[in-house]
């Protein structure tokens, strides 16, 4: 199984009012093969505190088994022990076997930590379109020294703590 980069996205919605907007740019990037939904869950409480979830994957039981499997394994091989990275992989089939990865616990406490009339979303991304580029880097001698995402908002802050510099502030 080649694997691409895996991103954590936790995202939150005030009094949300979802059209399928988002479903269905996330289904663009599934049906292109650019990402890959590894697992995701939603959940939504009213006015009144009521909640109500959802959770899905793009992987079979099998693929997040065989997911699980392979991420024990190289936090296993990290240690440097053949019996721990054996034993990692074993729990991350097991880890895979009900075919995701966020738990209930998870949601409980994102449920826990929102406000009412808000929404929250967890989504464990894989990032397929990298696959190839990651590859050829490889071939080519490269490694990775550090990543990390830029988002607009960060540049943004990067304008503002540059203005307060040159203000003096």
């Amino acid at each position: 199984m080649s694997l691409g980069p895996v991103q954590l996205l936790v995202l939150g919605f005030d009094q949300p009012e979802f059209t399928g907007a988002i479903g269905a740019e996330l289904r663009k990037l599934r049906e292109g093969g650019l990402v890959r939904v590894i697992d995701a869950m939603v959940v939504y409480k009213d006015a009144l505190g009521d909640v109500t979830t959802a959770q899905f994957s793009d992987l079979s039981t099998e693929e997040a088994e065989e997911f699980g499997a392979v991420v024990g394994a190289l936090i296993g091989i990290g240690t440097g022990d053949e019996d721990t990275a054996v034993a990692l992989a074993a729990a991350g089939v097991e880890a895979g076997a009900d075919g995701h990865f966020l738990d209930e616990s998870e949601m409980w406490n994102v449920v826990d930590d929102i406000p009412n009339n808000t929404a929250a979303a967890i989504a464990l991304l894989e990032h397929r379109w990298a696959i190839p580029f990651r590859d050829s880097v490889r071939e080519a001698g490269g490694f990775p020294i550090s990543d990390g995402w830029v988002h607009p908002e960060d540049l943004v802050e990067v304008g503002l703590l540059a203005a307060e510099d040159a203000a003096g502030l």
